[in-house]
């Protein structure tokens, strides 16, 4: 396997919330979740949170390849609570969370885990592709976006929004209705979206944090062909820095609204042989 990745923090000197890894045979991919300027009742933040899930899951998906991704999700997420449950209060509604992608090779066949807004691109070697992205906290965030949208971002009065907004998608999470993400509650990796799909019909398989899909999905710059292009010329540097340059043309969010002008990016691409 081959696997080249790339990662930016939404701003130099930040810290970067998301995570990934690769493994023989195994990647995962996690973006952390958390609400700004919210107590969390965590003492580690959600970088801390984010990292140990995905060190904890990248050793499950590998250490026993006859568990199936979901069950390693669920005690991995376990394992993280029980890290923290002493010390931290994991009954806030803001305490750290994170989307999940995983996919791992296991006789002939490629399984693949999705839970939360992160996306899995698969290439398939007759050149077709197809894209997993859980859309459960898009249609929510759709029903509750609309005064954020309609305001500057940056802005007081975007950033009170923005945190009423957040405020209201914290009720939604991992319930039923709403939308389902890694946080303290093992059950979340039981809705996860699962499959399969034959390892000898894939050319490439490509984990995304939101942040680096917008020049798809947000900014609708770029179709995923072109996407994968981008990625087997020039890795994935070259397509985090496009979503850089298109975010430093619109800081306001005024042609293309949204929650923060630049967004932790990372993107882990693994060519199959």
């Amino acid at each position: 396997m081959s696997v080249v990745l790339g990662s930016l923090p939404s701003q130099p000197g930040r810290e970067n919330e998301d995570f990934t890894a690769a493994a023989p045979g195994a990647a995962v991919l996690l973006d952390g979740a958390g609400v700004a300027g919210a107590e969390t009742g965590c003492v580690h933040g959600v970088a801390w949170f984010s990292g140990t899930l995905g060190a904890l899951l990248i050793r499950a998906v590998t250490a026993d390849p006859a568990r199936s991704l979901a069950d390693c999700l669920a005690d991995s997420i376990g394992e993280v609570r029980s890290l923290h449950g002493d010390t931290c209060d994991l009954t806030y509604r803001a305490s750290p969370t994170s989307t999940v992608v995983a996919v791992r090779a296991r006789e002939g066949e490629l399984e693949y885990l999705v839970l939360g807004d992160s996306s899995l691109l698969l290439a398939e070697r007759d050149g077709g592709t197809a894209v997993v992205t859980d859309q459960r906290l898009d249609e929510v965030g759709k029903r509750l976006r609309g005064p954020v949208d309609e305001l500057p971002t940056g802005s007081p009065e975007h950033a009170a929004a923005l945190a009423e907004y957040r405020d209201a998608l914290t009720r939604l999470r991992n319930r039923p209705g709403g939308f389902w993400i890694a946080g303290p509650e093992p059950q979340a990796a039981e809705h996860a979206l699962t499959g399969t799909v034959s390892l000898g019909s894939l050319a490439s398989v490509t984990l995304l944090s939101d942040g680096a899909t917008r020049l798809v999905d947000r900014f609708e710059l770029a179709d995923w062909d072109k996407v994968l292009c981008l990625l087997n010329s020039s890795g994935p540097d070259e397509l985090i820095r496009r979503v850089r340059e298109v975010e430093a043309e619109d800081p306001n969010g005024r042609r293309w609204p949204r929650g923060k002008a630049h967004d932790d990016a990372t993107v882990l691409h693994w060519t199959l042989s």
